[in-house]
């Protein structure tokens, strides 16, 4: 459900994830491929706010864990961001490929 979803907003805004792989424990791996005229603080409010909303309304049971609790959101304010070129593409989606093998 998550997976489709953040391709479905990908689709919707203009940008690409080249891969995904969702953590063991609290944290998702994108590599997002944009033009240029989207910047990165939009995508990742259109990810973080769109997904929480519909997270939320799909699977109800999240709210008592996270919605309820005083100061507590389904996702941290945080998030990391490295720009790339071509040559290290591969490198960077061979590591995003590997954190469910290494999490496991």
């Amino acid at each position: 459900m998550f997976k489709e979803l953040v391709n479905q907003i990908a689709k919707e805004y203009g940008f690409t994830i080249a891969h995904l792989e969702i953590g063991k424990d609290d944290h998702v791996h994108l590599m997002v491929s944009a033009p240029p005229k989207l910047s990165v603080t939009n995508i990742v409010r259109w990810l973080k706010g769109i997904t929480a909303y519909q997270l939320f309304r799909k699977c109800p049971e999240l709210q008592t864990s996270y919605w309820k609790q005083k100061g507590r959101h389904l996702w941290s304010p945080s998030y990391y961001v490295e720009s790339i070129g071509a040559v290290n593409e591969q490198a960077v989606a061979k590591y995003i490929d590997d954190q469910r093998k290494k999490e496991s």
